[in-house]
């Protein structure tokens, strides 16, 4: 990261939008998420991450590791075995991976 990249992750999170999730395993890097006050502080970078996360959801209902109630007002999303399948989780990209990671850590917040 170069230094603006650094002061723009360091406002975000003195000002509540942005939080530290986890430590990357392979790289040791923080891992950050975003907090609902994101959609304050930058309302463009919130839509970017909105479109980017519905795109990962809908990625992993096709490969089906998650089922969506898209009927419901507000889609509940449950998990299949196969996000706990080992083997089948071995088979996704990193990226693909941490997003089942995160929606496994969002539900279990819920619980």
């Amino acid at each position: 990261m170069n230094s603006e990249e650094d002061r723009i992750i360091n406002d975000l999170i003195l000002n509540g939008g942005l939080e530290v999730a986890a430590l990357d395993e392979d790289t040791g890097e923080m891992l950050y998420s975003f907090t609902p006050k994101i959609k304050d502080l930058m309302p463009d970078l919130y839509k970017e991450h909105i479109d980017a996360v519905n795109s990962e959801v809908m990625n992993l209902w096709e490969k089906q590791f998650i089922d969506i109630d898209l009927f419901s007002a507000d889609p509940i999303i449950v998990l299949t075995p196969k996000a706990f399948n080992e083997k089948d989780i071995s088979g996704l990209t990193n990226k693909e991976r941490w997003s089942l990671l995160e929606i496994i850590r969002l539900l279990k917040r819920k619980v």
